[in-house]
């Protein structure tokens, strides 16, 4: 992922905000910012050879940053399902008593009720 759909995606579609200049002025920092460009448009104004260019155009055109995008999140939904599939299994066999995975979900309709202790209900003078 990281090699191949991940890299495309941000260095091509994903902008950054580079830091220009930052000076001191009293007390205080004042940044400047350049405008926000991605570093395929950051590559194509510093002075590299047109060839190179034409070929980073190319593969820029090849791309569709929506199919990118879909093939990150499909990647990475694999990755969390193997996460998830492994951390439960160590959990099974954790578990004492013949207790399932429904012990390891939270109740989400439980409502949550907070009470707070009588000590402090009268102001208190910090003078």
């Amino acid at each position: 992922m990281y090699c191949n759909e991940q890299r495309l995606f941000k260095n091509f579609f994903s902008p950054v905000i580079k830091l220009v200049l930052k000076e001191r002025v009293g007390g205080r920092i004042h940044r400047k910012y350049d405008k926000a460009k991605t570093p395929f448009q950051r590559l194509l104004e510093s002075d590299i050879p047109e060839v190179k260019k034409q070929e980073l155009r190319e593969i820029y055109q090849s791309l569709n940053p929506a199919q990118l995008k879909r093939n990150i999140d499909k990647k990475l939904d694999a990755l969390y399902q193997f996460y998830k599939q492994k951390n439960l299994g160590e959990k099974d066999d954790a578990n004492i008593g013949g207790v399932g995975n429904n012990s390891l979900k939270a109740n989400l309709k439980r409502k949550i009720s907070v009470r707070f202790s009588k000590t402090h209900q009268t102001p208190v003078s910090v003078r």
